[in-house]
């Protein structure tokens, strides 16, 4: 395991596991880092066939270490973020999740760069960026409108409503639920289904689905908002609470 990350490769899948389940697999920096460099190794890796993504204990993950974002020098966020969700949106070879619990966050924003996402029936996705004084990331706001449309994306993106597992599959957020007890053996029933098709076709097929550069390009403009929102005096108010344990205060923001 490196930084909190357990990767394993086998039968042509790579599957990268959230490792914390005691900081509810909340992503640092260092994580990030991790993530973004197998997911890019992956893509010359003729070994790699499928990339799967995990999480350790009951949650998928709570979504950003608050500590890394509230550490942040001005103008600037934890450093490998930007590579990892560049890495998923870049990355041509199938991505495939399994999520328990609460994916919160980029927890659920990087199941929309996934081609097979499996729920456990208590998966509950959540992604309370605007309650944290934030913007959406991983060209989430361009991704999740164009998924279910501008209403329901706004209860998610602005509102912060959670989205349980068969609400998600019914708005095409994932591929099917099944019972917690058997996540682990679905997803490596999937992958192994996956890997055995010709790579090739996948790889080309995919590209054709999804225009990436066009993902990219809005991920740019997302940054760029998400870091000036990181400063922003919401955000701090909404940090500080976070580590005060209190409700935060915006009314005293403009």
């Amino acid at each position: 395991m490196t930084d909190h990350v357990t990767v394993t490769k086998a039968d042509g899948v790579l599957t990268l596991l959230m490792n914390r389940p005691d900081k509810k697999n909340a992503l640092t920096d260092a994580m990030y880092g991790v993530l973004a460099d197998e997911i890019g190794a992956a893509q010359a890796d003729t070994a790699v066939r499928v990339i799967a993504i995990r999480g350790e204990g009951d949650i998928f993950t709570a979504g950003n270490d608050l500590a890394d974002f509230a550490s942040a020098r001005p103008g600037y966020g934890p450093r490998n973020v930007g590579r990892f969700i560049r890495a998923i949106a870049e990355n041509d070879k199938p991505l495939i999740a399994a999520v328990q619990g609460r994916a919160v966050g980029v927890g659920t924003t990087m199941l929309l760069h996934c081609d097979h996402v499996i729920l456990a029936d208590d998966a509950k996705l959540t992604t309370p960026f605007v309650s944290l004084g934030l913007v959406p990331e991983a060209a989430s706001s361009l991704l999740l409108p164009a998924r279910v449309g501008h209403l329901r994306a706004f209860s998610m993106l602005a509102l912060g409503e959670a989205v349980a597992a068969r609400d998600a599959v019914a708005l095409g957020l994932a591929s099917a639920v099944v019972p917690v007890a058997d996540l682990v053996g679905a997803i490596e029933s999937a992958a192994a289904r996956i890997a055995a098709q010709p790579l090739g076709a996948i790889r080309a097929t995919k590209r054709l689905m999804r225009d990436a550069a066009a993902i990219t390009a809005h991920m740019n403009v997302e940054s760029k908002e998400f870091l000036e929102r990181l400063q922003s005096p919401e955000a701090k108010e909404a940090f500080m609470a976070f580590v005060q344990r209190r409700a935060p205060d915006f009314t005293q923001f403009a």
